[in-house]
């Protein structure tokens, strides 16, 4: 009976422990959404990229395929996006945010540009990595 009673107290805690997504990330990672989202709004690009982990290991997956490097996605942003009018004003909207570890987590979010020629907008997926102390985007799927 005693072992049958701490079977089901080990998995009641882990059921816990293992069905709770930690939230205490969705805070740092909407301050530097949002910052992003200001840098894109004032048609600042490398603004924009800074939140990028600036590697050739970036992935950036788009319609066109996947962009290796934080430089030829910055390159992939200033030819789709040559002006402010093409850019328009950005707005993110956060779906989840789940930390896998104490130094990455998964986000997904929609996005929205308003803009004179027509609205567009789309879905996100992004993996976030604390690397050297600072949380950056390592993948990027947008759709």
């Amino acid at each position: 009976m005693k072992r049958y009673l701490s079977i089901i107290a080990l998995l009641l805690i882990a059921t816990s422990v293992f069905s709770q997504k930690s939230t205490k990330m969705k805070p740092v990672i909407e301050k530097i959404m949002h910052d992003q989202q200001l840098a894109w709004n004032k048609g600042d690009l490398d603004g924009f990229m800074s939140s990028y982990w600036n590697d050739d290991s970036l992935k950036f997956i788009g319609k066109n395929g996947i962009t290796y490097g934080w430089k030829s996605t910055l390159e992939h942003y200033k030819k789709s996006y040559p002006d402010k009018a093409t850019m328009g004003e950005l707005t993110f909207a956060i779906i989840s945010v789940e930390e896998l570890s104490k130094t990455s987590c998964y986000v997904i979010g929609k996005w929205d540009l308003k803009r004179e020629k027509g609205d567009v907008g789309g879905y996100y997926t992004l993996l976030w990595k604390k690397i050297k102390g600072k949380w950056v985007i390592v993948t990027d799927h947008t759709s």
